[in-house]
């Protein structure tokens, strides 16, 4: 399996985490596993048909789909047949680019877009990272700005602080946070905030150069203890610590 991403334009910095393109080569044919990381997507298929959302959904060739936010871990079945190419959004931004539906109805859910929604195949074919630049610069609107300081907060604290604090350090409430995160992201506050957490403590696990006890790690990311971690480990990802 290849897997290739590209940074967008200055423009779509803010909104845009990367462009990815995924191509299966002749040594696969097994499920690939994806954790939650709070971000909705958009994935064009341009290989054979894939099956996905750990198998209940087909993307079939030359259609767009738009993936919400996910409180738990998919699987994908990639194969030498598989081609994919796709937009990872930073959250809350994707009704910066569409006027569709709130993203509560999106979570969890792998859904086809509309033809007007979708990527032209003909055209990102040619170019695909310069045709994805212009079509969201094209479709670019405004940040919700209060939303997005609540945001940069939990991200400072890494997941471990209360969602009143951060209504309270943001000058709002938690019932308005609360409406926002339903609408523009598609998880509750509690939930964003547990799963940016469990992405910095996966973060520290993967670090290879100062290896640490789970029971430092569990500490150091405000879980209660070790099992804890454990339970939250398995409910994003399906597995225990030591199988990650």
């Amino acid at each position: 399996m290849k897997h290739h991403e590209a940074t967008p334009c200055t423009e779509l910095a803010g909104y845009i985490h990367a462009f990815w393109e995924l191509k299966g080569d002749d040594g696969d044919g097994q499920w690939e596993r994806i954790f939650p990381d709070g971000r909705p997507g958009i994935i064009m298929n341009l290989g054979a048909s894939c099956r996905t959302d750990s198998g209940l959904v087909t993307m079939e060739h030359g259609k767009t789909y738009v993936v919400g936010a996910m409180t738990t871990f998919k699987d994908s079945f990639i194969d030498k047949n598989t081609h994919l190419l796709g937009v990872c959004l930073k959250p809350a931004v994707f009704s910066s680019f569409y006027h569709y539906a709130p993203q509560n109805e999106l979570t969890n859910h792998t859904v086809e877009f509309d033809l007007s929604h979708s990527f032209d195949m003909g055209k990102i074919s040619k170019d695909p990272y310069a045709y994805l630049n212009r079509y969201f610069l094209d479709r670019k609107g405004g940040i919700n700005q209060l939303l997005q300081s609540v945001l940069d907060d939990i991200h400072v604290y890494k997941g471990k602080v209360s969602v009143y604090d951060i209504a309270k350090r943001n000058f709002t409430t938690v019932r308005q946070v609360e409406r926002m995160f339903k609408t523009h992201i598609g998880v509750t506050p509690k939930e964003y905030v547990k799963i940016i957490r469990f992405q910095s403590v996966l973060a520290v696990m993967n670090e290879t150069t100062k290896p640490k006890s789970l029971s430092d790690i569990a500490f150091e990311g405000g879980f209660y203890d070790q099992s804890h971690l454990t339970n939250e480990m398995k409910r994003y990802t399906g597995l225990t610590p030591a199988r990650l």
